[in-house]
Formats: C-alpha cells, sequence, structure tokens
C-alpha cells in the first residue's frame, strides 16, 4: 500500500477532486493507497509541523496547494517527490529549473491566469458601470505576487485599487471592511489565498452588511459571494492525480513538465444579488456555467 500525504495551507476540501482523480486511475483507498491530510485552514505556522510529521510518516509522496506549501515541505525533505496545484510562479518561487523539467523532487500544476483579474473586474463593472474604487483582499502570510497582478489589472482599467492584506492566526476583517469603507470602496476582490480561504463565509457576510458586491474565485463558491469566477480549484487538483500516478509507478518527479491547468467558470449568486439590492446584467448572467436561485 502506498501512503499520501496532503498538506494545505487552507481548508481540505479541495483535495477532493485529487482522491477522486487517483480513485479514477485505479487507486483503491485503503487497499493500494492511504491519505494522511492534514489542512492548516491558514494557520501557516502549522506548515513546517505538517511537513514534518509527513517525513516521520514515512509517506511515499506529498501533494499540496500553493507555493507557500511547497516550500515548507521541501525544507522537510528534497527526496520525497512532492506534486503541487495553485502555484503562480514556480520559475519565480524557486520550485522548478524550467517548466520542462523542473528538476528535483517538485512538479504539478499552475491554475494562475493572467487575465482573470482583468475579468472579475469587468464583472464588477458590469454590475455597477459607475465602478472606480476597488478592495483587494489578500493574505499577508504568502507572497505578494497576486495582490500585485490584481493592483496593476485594476489600474489598467483605471480604477482605483485598496489592496488590504489580513494576517493570521487572527485576521482583522471588522478592520478590513472598516478601511473599505473609509476608503469608499464600492466592490471587493477576494484573492485566493489561505486564510480567505479558510474564512471565506465571514468575509461574504461582512461583504452583505457593508453592501459591497463580491468576486470570490471559483473554488470558494460555497462562501455565498455575489460572483465566482475562475479555475475549478478541484479540477486542478484531479489533474494532480495523473502526476501522482505516473510517480507512484516510478516516474521522476523532476522529469515531469509543469503544465497549466485553466478553466473559465463562471457562477452567479442572485440570492446574494437580491440581499444587496444590485440587478446582475443580462449579459453576464447569460454568461454564467451556473446561477444559485433566489430563495423559494
Amino acid at each position: 500500500m502506498k501512503r499520501i500525504g496532503i498538506v494545505v495551507a487552507g481548508s481540505a476540501y479541495p483535495i477532493e477532486g485529487f482522491r477522486a482523480g487517483l480513485a479514477d486511475l485505479d487507486w483503491v483507498e485503503g487497499e493500494s493507497i492511504r491519505f494522511e491530510i492534514r489542512a492548516a485552514e491558514g494557520q501557516l505556522q502549522r506548515l513546517p509541523e505538517f511537513a514534518t510529521e509527513m517525513v516521520s510518516l514515512g509517506v511515499d509522496l506529498i501533494a499540496v496547494i500553493g507555493a507557500v506549501t511547497v516550500r515548507a515541505v521541501r525544507k522537510a525533505t528534497s527526496t520525497i517527490p512532492i506534486v503541487f496545484a495553485v502555484v503562480v510562479e514556480p520559475i519565480g518561487d524557486g520550485l522548478a529549473i524550467n517548466l520542462e523539467h523542473p528538476g528535483g523532487n517538485v512538479t504539478g500544476v499552475t491554475t494562475f491566469d493572467p487575465r482573470q483579474a482583468t475579468t472579475q473586474l469587468q464583472f464588477l463593472r458590469a454590475v455597477n458601470p459607475g465602478l472606480e474604487r476597488v478592495a483587494v483582499l489578500s493574505d499577508l502570510g504568502v507572497s505578494d505576487c497576486m495582490s500585485n497582478s490584481n493592483r496593476e489589472a485594476t489600474l489598467a482599467l483605471q480604477l482605483r485599487p485598496q489592496v488590504i492584506r489580513v494576517e493570521a492566526p487572527a485576521p482583522e476583517y471588522d478592520k478590513a471592511f472598516a478601511a473599505m469603507e473609509r476608503e469608499h470602496a464600492q466592490a471587493l476582490v477576494v484573492l485566493e489565498e489561505p486564510i480567505n480561504q479558510a474564512c471565506r463565509k465571514e468575509i461574504a457576510d461582512l461583504a452583505v452588511a457593508h453592501r459591497l458586491p463580491t468576486v470570490f474565485p471559483i473554488s470558494m463558491l460555497d462562501a455565498g459571494g455575489l460572483i465566482a469566477y475562475g479555475t475549478n480549484l478541484r479540477k486542478a487538483t484531479r489533474y494532480m492525480a495523473g502526476y501522482a500516478d505516473k510517480i507512484l509507478r516510478g516516474a521522476n518527479p523532476g522529469d515531469l513538465p509543469i503544465e497549466a491547468a485553466l478553466s473559465h467558470e463562471l457562477v452567479v449568486n442572485l440570492r446574494t444579488a437580491q440581499r444587496l439590492g444590485v440587478t446582475v446584467p443580462s449579459e453576464v448572467v447569460a454568461q454564467a456555467h451556473e446561477l444559485i436561485p433566489l430563495d423559494s
């Protein structure tokens, strides 16, 4: 039986795609594989502890989400294969020599779409044609790559960004929303980062209380934000299963190319629109892959 460690900085639920993908490849939980799952729920200081624990357990492979998690696990082992998803810049983050032959014990899929931030902002502008000020909510515990990308996209659309970075273990979202109110933010972009993922429902509730239309990543669809858009994280983690399958059958992770796993899913929450008192234009509704209906 192969033993697979799973370490995530946020919530564990997106990793279900990875487990399902392995099942499709004839790996049977309890018979041919066993999982050891550790989720930090945004408490990034726990990642080194989880990484050390995986090494001590002698797992055959470690699956992770996000660059901050990869770095923590790689500090603990240079020999156990690591497969990742949701790393924005594998080379820039020092995780790979190049995308075709990453080298070392790390490989996986990136879900970074350079157009995603612009598209998300365009949806918010469609909801509010007079949009001028946009808040961007980020996790101080990770790199500022996503924050900077969203800031640049906001400026490129001639909007005024307000980047707010909260910090685990006790993110002060009340203060963050008070700062948005002071700066007269008219909409909110929530970044796909660990503490936001762990606290996604709190963020969505505060946004409604402050009458702020929101766009979340598709992985936080269940938060209840107005719009969710981007790559389905469960699909990305399912893609990781193909890498794990090859490695568990003898492949060298350093020889497996890092590939992009992108999809463009749009979900509009009509229930949240009603709570906010906004109308989502028909052209946006027509593009949606799914609509969350009004309460019956």
